[in-house]
């Protein structure tokens, strides 16, 4: 029987968006019994995996510098474990985990799928330019082009993988999410962080993630204030930042509140996960992601399953929101997330709930994990199998055209 090996590098937090999703299809997997490993690289800084304990789950210790993450230990456990029936799907670029996973697969003849997760995206190349163009030219590249099948979010990553000089088939399949049980039922979850720190009647706007550059959050507070300073009346409004710091970007944020005197509409609750985000997600009224870039964002669909409206840039890679009016769209530049502020809160309670049901009938019709599973399961037993290529792999030649 054939395993399925999720390798990737931070299995904790640090790994923002990949180990929801590497759990949530290894979840999936389980469910139909079939086998599977999840492996990645131990936190140095102790932050532990956000995995079950009882699932297999392998981590290794980095030894060297930790932005490349070499980790013999981790080398030597894979060794036993992947065989050639073994379908290794890398979560990821730009450290070991990639290139440990190109030489288990020449070494066992094993099947490999690599995902980037937007991290050929046009902004992203962008970001640590020189250290990215380095690893391209000492492995990334040959790791790309020598993979089996490449995993594209969206038609538009699929392009970039073109557009990058990538020539394998691409399997153009995005994430998922699991609809809550009760999203809109009143006292089905605890307080939210911000219970507290809102008066009667204020509304929040949610932004739940990482804190990072990337993230657009900058310009989101620049356009908070302008919206702020055109209320006549006691902030009707608040904004919640609901996230874990990375690159020391928290503290450049709460500079920015200060001077602009946003303290007493901005909120920064910290990390929110399992039961506390859920609580964030059931009692915010909107949701809003001002991205420069990304692959294909789970909180938005995690928004949508809760039923509730979202703002969000084209650069999240999921037209289909705004297609379906489940989503207004927005720039990342501060005047359009301004402009896209000043719509949404103008609208009614009726229409922005109106909104968010479109945004819960998009996610049950196209982005349920079970529905994503089946997708990636046809890939994988292609690869390992043959018969006929899924509907959802395009090849060079059809791009092409």
């Amino acid at each position: 029987m054939s395993t399925f090996l999720h390798l990737t590098s931070w299995l904790s937090s640090a790994g923002g968006g990949i180990p929801p999703v590497i759990q949530a299809l290894t979840t999936e997997y389980r469910r139909q019994h079939l086998d599977g490993l999840v492996a990645g690289l131990v936190d140095p800084t102790g932050a532990p995996p956000v995995f079950p304990s009882d699932w297999p789950v392998v981590t290794g210790r980095i030894t060297g510098p930790t932005a490349f993450g070499y980790s013999p230990e981790l080398a030597r456990q894979l060794r036993r474990c992947v065989r050639k029936d073994t379908l290794i799907q890398v979560h990821g670029l730009w450290m070991y985990p990639g290139w440990l996973a190109r030489k288990l697969s020449e070494a066992t003849g094993a099947v490999r799928i690599v995902s980037p997760h937007g991290m050929l995206e046009p902004w992203a190349l962008k970001n640590a330019r020189w250290k990215k163009q380095l690893a391209a030219c000492a492995f990334e590249k040959k790791n790309l082009r020598t993979a089996s099948c490449l995993h594209a979010l969206c038609a538009s990553e699929a392009e970039n993988f073109r557009c990058y000089g990538l020539e394998n088939p691409i399997a153009i399949i995005p994430n998922g999410v699991d609809i809550p049980n009760h999203p809109n039922l009143e006292g089905e979850s605890r307080k939210p962080a911000w219970e507290e720190q809102v008066g009667k009647g204020q509304k929040i706007l949610l932004y739940l993630g990482r804190l990072h550059p990337k993230k657009g959050l900058i310009n989101l507070l620049q356009a908070w204030a302008r919206v702020k300073e055109e209320e006549s009346r006691e902030p009707a409004w608040m904004l919640a930042l609901a996230g874990w710091d990375q690159l020391g970007h928290q503290e450049e944020l709460r500079e920015i509140v200060a001077k602009l005197h946003l303290q007493s509409s901005v909120i920064f609750t910290g990390p929110q996960f399992d039961e506390a985000k859920s609580a964030c997600y059931q009692n915010c009224d909107a949701f809003i992601l001002p991205s420069l870039s990304e692959g294909l964002p789970l909180v938005v669909l995690e928004a949508w399953s809760y039923g509730k409206p979202v703002l969000m840039t084209s650069q999240c890679n999921l037209p289909e929101g705004f297609t379906a009016h489940a989503a207004l769209r927005i720039e990342p530049g501060t005047e359009s997330i301004a402009e896209g502020l000043r719509q949404l809160l103008k609208m009614s309670d009726t229409e922005r709930q109106s909104m968010g049901q479109r945004g819960l009938t998009l996610v049950k019709d196209r982005f349920t994990w079970s529905k994503i599973a089946i997708q990636m399961r046809s890939v994988h037993e292609w690869l390992l199998g043959g018969g006929s290529r899924p509907k959802c792999v395009t090849i060079m030649e059809e791009f092409s055209r």
